[in-house]
């Protein structure tokens, strides 16, 4: 189960990566000021949310490795 989450962290950070990169929004001229706008406005939704969360499943599947 645990190697399960870590490679649903992969997937869903590799998504992000593509997400923030192909992503527009209402307002911003660089894509950093869209993709901050985004996850403000979409949250999980957006390319960096994707992200941010599959970091975050990698990290907890790393840790619960080590806690075991």
């Amino acid at each position: 189960m645990r190697i399960a989450f870590i490679i649903f962290g992969i997937i869903l950070t590799l998504w992000g990566i593509h997400r923030m990169k192909t992503d527009d929004a209402f307002f911003g001229k660089s894509q950093a000021d869209k993709n901050i706008f985004n996850l403000i406005l979409m949250g999980e939704a957006s390319g960096l949310g994707q992200f941010l969360g599959g970091v975050l499943c990698i990290v907890i599947g790393i840790i619960s490795f080590i806690i075991k």
